[in-house]
This record gives structure tokens, sequence and C-alpha cells, in this order.
């Protein structure tokens, strides 16, 4: 699932990429709006917010929305950074190597709102920021080994895509490509699962609370974990290892 790049990738291995990291988002920013009453999954809500802080001359808040922007953003270069500066050695590492990074963020994050969380305004904002810069680095990850073809912490640019490839599917004068076929495919996954993961969050989130933020990094492992498997099972299958003895 991570160690392809878009020439080599299977349509599997993109729907996979695409449904895991969909689920991931639609259940992060779902949680987010319910414990903190904000978008924690894109910033395309906080530019519009920002702006009418800006007209009120709202200064706290012009400094608040600018962090969380910058967190999106800074999310998206930390994880291109971190693939370029591991392709050389290992191309499964350097796109592991984001995800990693984001379940070392959420993992503290589901610890302090579950046992520490008393909801003043720094708390929230600090988490808010946290969470906005990981989906920054799923978001640049999934878009980077996918020719940016997968992108699933925003739905906006999905209905643009989704809607020019259908009217292109179903025009008379078009051709079926498998191409364009699979793109659809992938559009719908990640619609899909980001609305399966919105609804996951919410009712898990009325639930158990901040718990639910314990099953985002385990959603992550199982992308780690999808590269691994194979070189596991053929390492304790192969000839000469100690379980064929």
């Amino acid at each position: 699932m991570l160690k392809e790049l878009k020439s080599d990738r299977t349509l599997s291995q993109n729907l996979m990429l695409a449904s895991s990291t969909a689920f991931v988002a639609g259940m992060t920013n779902v949680a987010g709006v319910i414990a903190f009453l904000t978008f924690t999954s894109n910033v395309t809500g906080h530019v519009a917010t920002l702006a009418r802080h800006v007209v009120e001359r709202n200064f706290h808040e012009i400094l608040i929305f600018f962090v969380w922007l910058f967190a999106f953003f800074f999310g998206a270069f930390v994880a291109s950074f971190l693939i370029w500066s591991f392709q050389r050695r290992s191309r499964y590492v350097a796109h592991a190597a984001p995800v990693v990074l984001e379940i070392i963020l959420m993992v503290p994050i589901a610890v302090y709102g579950h046992q520490f969380y008393k909801e003043t305004d720094t708390e929230r904002e600090i988490i808010i920021g946290a969470m906005l810069f990981c989906m920054g680095l799923q978001n640049s990850l999934a878009s980077t080994i996918s020719g940016g073809l997968i992108k699933t912490s925003h739905l906006s640019g999905l209905f643009t895509d989704l809607g020019s490839e259908l009217a292109e599917w179903l025009h008379p004068h078009t051709e079926k490509t498998e191409v364009l076929r699979n793109k659809l495919y992938i559009r719908f996954t990640i619609l899909g699962f980001y609305f399966f993961g919105g609804l996951v969050g919410a009712y898990l989130f009325n639930l158990y609370d901040f718990m639910i933020f314990y099953l985002i990094p385990l959603v992550l492992l199982t992308i780690i974990a999808y590269d691994l498997l194979p070189l596991l099972r053929y390492r304790l299958t192969r000839p000469g290892s100690r379980n064929t003895q």
C-alpha cells in the first residue's frame, strides 16, 4: 500500500490507501466537530472564519487561525520532506515515516483527551492544531505517492473531480477507458469511507468520548502493517527458516 509510486501502483493498492485514509479523516473531522465545534481535517472553513475575524479585528482569534492554517501546511511540508529524505534508503520507509509520525502524535492526543482534558480554550486550540498537522501529514502523503489521485482530508476537490470524471464517463462521445473507470472507483471509495468514518466517529464519540482517538492510530497501523506482513510471512516460511525445519 505504501511502497509503490504512482506508475507502479495497482487499483487495489490505491483503493486500500484511499479507504483507510478517508476513514481516518472522516472520523477525525466529525470527532473534532463534536468535541471542539470546529473542523479538524481541512482548512477550507478556517480561511472563511479567519477573514471574518480580520474584519472584526479579533486579534487573538486571528493569531489562532493563522497557527491552525500553518499547522496543516507544515504537516504537508514535513510529510514531503520526510519522503524526500528517506527516498534513497527505502521507498517503504520514506512513505511510512509520515504515518509513523502521525501515530506518534495521535496517541498523546487520545491519552490527553481521555485522561486530562479540562475543556479550556488553550487546550482546545493546541489539540486542534495538532490534529490539523496530522491531517496535513496524511493528505500530503496520500497525494504524493498516488500522484495527486488520492486526497482524503476534504471533499471539495473530490466532488469537483468526481463531477468532471462522471460527466466524461457518461458522455456519449467519450471513450470509457480503464483509467477513467479506476478513477471513479477511487473517488466513490473516498467519499463512501469518509462518510463511514464520520458515522463511526460520531457514534463512538457519543459512547466513549475521547477514547475513540485510540482507534485512529490502530487504523494507521494497518496501513504500515499491510506491506510488512507479506515480508514477515516470507521470512517465516522460506526454506531454512526455523519454522520450516
